[in-house]
């Protein structure tokens, strides 16, 4: 249960159908829920979504909300990119997925990443000259892409006028989310 009051808040999760990280979208769609937020997850269909946890035992099964394709990026206040291997690889490769990604960023609203996540930002060029941190295997391609890693359980960086949260995984959740619920909370006044 959170202290913090979300009311009038709006998240996007955008996710494949299977191969996301159970708590990586378990744990922050029912954290921000609990704390008044809405949060409407977008998937590649919208048949079941089927995780995992640790990238290989059968997770919860959740319901999107939305496919990827439906989802109209300007009525939320955050995106959320969870990570899982497999989730994230697929994602990288959906249009839908990264055509979000930018207009979240173009429009200077804030994204939220956490393990594999940030190999979606990669995939569209938005993490040249920030800071982010991430599952370790993707520090290459982080650095790759322009973008400085960091071996840190939470990093948010506002440069370039748009706000990036990332965590390296699920033992991060409680940074993650406080950093999360700390810029929803400042966004409730704009």
């Amino acid at each position: 249960m959170t202290d913090t009051d979300l009311g009038g808040r709006r998240v996007l999760a955008i996710v494949t159908n299977y191969g996301v990280e159970q708590d990586e979208l378990v744990v922050p769609v029912r954290h921000l829920r609990e704390a008044g937020a809405k949060v409407d997850i977008a998937a590649v269909s919208t048949d079941a979504i089927r995780t995992l946890v640790g990238d290989k035992d059968p997770g919860e099964t959740v319901r999107p909300s939305l496919a990827l394709a439906d989802a109209d990026p300007h009525g939320y206040d955050l995106l959320l990119v969870p990570g899982g291997t497999l989730n994230a690889d697929t994602l990288r490769l959906q249009d839908d997925a990264l055509e979000l990604v930018r207009t979240f960023v173009s429009s200077g609203r804030p994204v939220a990443a956490i393990c594999h996540g940030p190999w979606v930002l990669v995939e569209t060029g938005v993490v040249k000259d920030k800071t982010l941190t991430s599952y370790a295997s993707l520090r290459t391609d982080i650095r790759n892409a322009g973008g400085t890693w960091v071996d840190r359980p939470v990093v948010a960086d506002g440069t370039d006028g748009w706000l990036l949260i990332t965590s390296r995984d699920p033992g991060d959740l409680d940074d993650f989310l406080r950093e999360i619920d700390k810029e929803l909370a400042d966004r409730s006044g704009s």
